[in-house]
């Protein structure tokens, strides 16, 4: 008789070689031990994804996607082999899997996939005769049959929509750090460990750039409250679990920290101020499959207006190429890049019911002499454009203002 189900994700560092491989199968099986029906979620090993996207690019600039999705979904099938054959090692009976495999369909867009459905009964049989079941992460199928991938970090996503598909007991997503903290511990060592969050929050951290959880995942945990546990693959100690209310969530004016290198400020100047034309330039990158982050319009005095934005940074190439498509159309003029800046974010649910808290934030950033170029909120965030150097800074003095090491 099973105790129950626990789903496990490892990330790319917790099965970086073959001692770490052997590390997760020991851990694994320590679960079958007690009793445990055991999926597995594998990302690839270490920096596989990155050699990939590496070796594209030196023979294209402009790979086709779908070809991107055949090449870099061959990472996680070759852990998932290895870490079946480990646990093999230790006596205990493993199979792996193919995204496809396992029937986890998406729909057709390459490289950012949705998924669509999951057909468990393939890994129902499996756990059925005693079988731990190892998934592919970041992986599924068309409906047609093409691969698919579902976006950097999508073995997160891979684990939490099984654990709700299989109604798992938990959801324990393994990374290289023993939970998550107050901000990025490399950049402020002061970086307290947070014992719980809301799902609210840790959205709000992942999709502002803290790099610890894909925020598609946490929003299908959100929707079918799927409680996740985030802890170290190489310590037994209790990490952050990932819940809907946390006990005085509101009395905490700030949980978080992040800061975001990876976004590039696009300005289009003189841009005729007239109905109708942002609404054609923001529809062109919509159609490109770009996502626009902060958007600042400045006001018109000529009867033209500079308009910026802010993409992620590998997105640029792209966004220029589609704002050239229009620019001719709309009597547009220059397009400038700005890729010297990072965002700096500070989240906390508590920020509903309190005020003063943005003054607060740009208050310890100008003592420090640090501009702001771009400003953004949402009820439980504020985030500031700045520039990429201080970025280390305005986390270390925002960390001490909001007493986050307490």
């Amino acid at each position: 008789m099973s105790k129950g189900l626990i789903v496990q994700k490892f990330g790319g560092s917790s099965v970086a070689n073959v001692e770490r491989i052997q590390n997760v199968a020991k851990r694994v099986t320590g679960y079958r031990k007690k009793g445990f029906d055991v999926v597995v979620v594998v990302s690839a090993l270490g920096d596989t994804t990155d050699e990939l996207i590496e070796l594209a690019s030196q023979i294209t600039t402009e790979p086709s996607e779908r070809e991107m999705d055949m090449l870099l979904s061959t990472g996680e099938q070759i852990s998932v082999a290895l870490l079946a054959m480990a646990i093999h090692k230790l006596g205990f009976e493993a199979i792996s899997f193919t995204g496809s495999q396992v029937g986890i369909v998406t729909d057709k867009s390459h490289t950012k996939a949705r998924i669509v459905k999951i057909a468990t009964d393939r890994i129902k049989k499996e756990l059925k005769v005693g079988r731990v079941v190892i998934v592919a992460g970041f992986q599924g199928v068309t409906p047609d049959d093409d691969i698919t991938t579902l976006g950097r970090g999508g073995s997160d996503l891979t684990a939490v929509a099984l654990a709700k598909e299989l109604k798992a007991d938990e959801c324990e997503i393994y990374t290289d750090v023993d939970g998550i903290y107050s901000t990025d511990p490399r950049i402020e060592p002061k970086a307290k460990k947070l014992a719980q969050i809301t799902y609210d929050e840790m959205l709000e951290m992942a999709s502002l750039g803290a790099q610890v959880m894909q925020a598609r995942s946490i929003e299908v945990a959100k929707k079918f409250d799927v409680p996740i546990h985030v802890r170290s693959s190489f310590s037994d100690k209790d990490g952050t679990m990932i819940i809907k209310e946390v006990k005085n969530m509101e009395d905490v004016l700030v949980t978080g920290i992040t800061l975001n290198k990876n976004e590039a400020k696009i300005t289009i100047c003189e841009v005729p101020d007239k109905p109708g034309v942002a609404a054609k330039i923001f529809k062109e990158l919509a159609s490109s499959g770009i996502s626009v982050d902060m958007i600042v319009q400045n006001v018109s005095h000529t009867r033209k207006t500079d308009i910026s934005f802010t993409v992620n940074k590998n997105d640029a190439a792209r966004t220029i190429k589609a704002i050239k498509k229009v620019n001719s159309d709309i009597g547009a003029g220059d397009i400038l890049v700005d890729e010297d800046i990072a965002r700096i974010s500070i989240v906390g649910v508590g920020m509903k019911s309190h005020h003063g808290v943005a003054a607060k934030m740009f208050e310890t950033l100008a003592h420090e002499k640090i501009n702001i170029e771009m400003i953004s909120t949402s009820d439980i965030s504020i985030s500031c454009i700045i520039k990429k150097n201080l970025g280390g800074t305005a986390v270390k003095i925002l960390h001490e203002k909001f007493n986050l090491s307490k």
